[in-house]
Formats: structure tokens, sequence, C-alpha cells
């Protein structure tokens, strides 16, 4: 599958990727460990239960972002993109649990041309993650 390439890319246009994933405790598990973060919060049953609001472990918000911005990756940039310029606006309004089904949309936002390549174009994209529940 290819991704598109900047001339490609239509600002206001809004994908609805139809990749879903439905995220399970050994995801949050193994990417805790795996970035080496103990926090509790997402491990540890037992303190989330008596500890937290939510009453059960919170998936690991940095897994969530990585898995919103890999769900848009097959309808976006596979192939195409030349590297990601960075992040901004990240917020986690709510969070996900084991057993959230995570679908995701991209809206592109805008759209420049390079000042620093001539061959190349800057792409905004806005990536929105719901659970099954919206």
């Amino acid at each position: 599958m290819q991704g598109l390439y900047f001339e490609e890319f239509e600002v206001g246009r809004i994908f609805e990727h139809a990749l879903r994933r439905t995220v399970t405790e050994m995801d949050n598990t193994l990417f805790s460990a795996l970035t080496h973060n103990p926090q509790p919060l997402h491990i540890d049953h037992h303190f989330a239960a008596t500890q937290s609001e939510f009453k059960r472990p919170l998936v690991n918000s940095l897994f969530t972002l990585g898995l919103m911005i890999g769900i848009s990756v097959n309808d976006t940039t596979i192939g195409t993109t030349i590297a990601n310029l960075g992040m901004t606006d990240v917020k986690f309004p709510n969070p996900v649990f084991h057993g959230d089904t995570v679908r995701v949309t991209t809206e592109v936002a805008a759209k420049r041309e390079s000042k620093s390549r001539a061959d190349a174009g800057i792409v905004d994209l806005i990536h929105r993650a719901y659970n099954q529940d919206g």
C-alpha cells in the first residue's frame, strides 16, 4: 500500500481509518516494561483499584499515542514521508482501558511547501482516537 504524496493531500479532508485495534493487558504491560515505566497506575491492578479514581489500570498514554499514529500510517504516509517533524498539542482527555477498541480519524489541517527542500512539502495532520463508545 502506498501513502499519499504532498500534492495528494487536501486541507480539510478527514480520513476514517478502517483499521481498528482492541488493546490488551499484555500490550499495556509489555509497552510499560519496554519503556521502563513502572507507574503502578498502568501495571498494578491492586493499586489502581484502591488508589485511583478509575478503579482499574489505565493503558499507558504513550502506547495510546503510538497506536493512534500507527493506525493512520497506511492511509496517509506509508512509504512517502521523509520525516516526522514533531507533535504539538497532545492531549489525553479520557483514559483507555484494557479491552477498549481504538479507532482513529486523521484530518489534514494545513500544508505548505518546504522552505529548506525544493522537492518536499509539510503537511499538518490532526489525529483523534476514540474507543468503541466514541
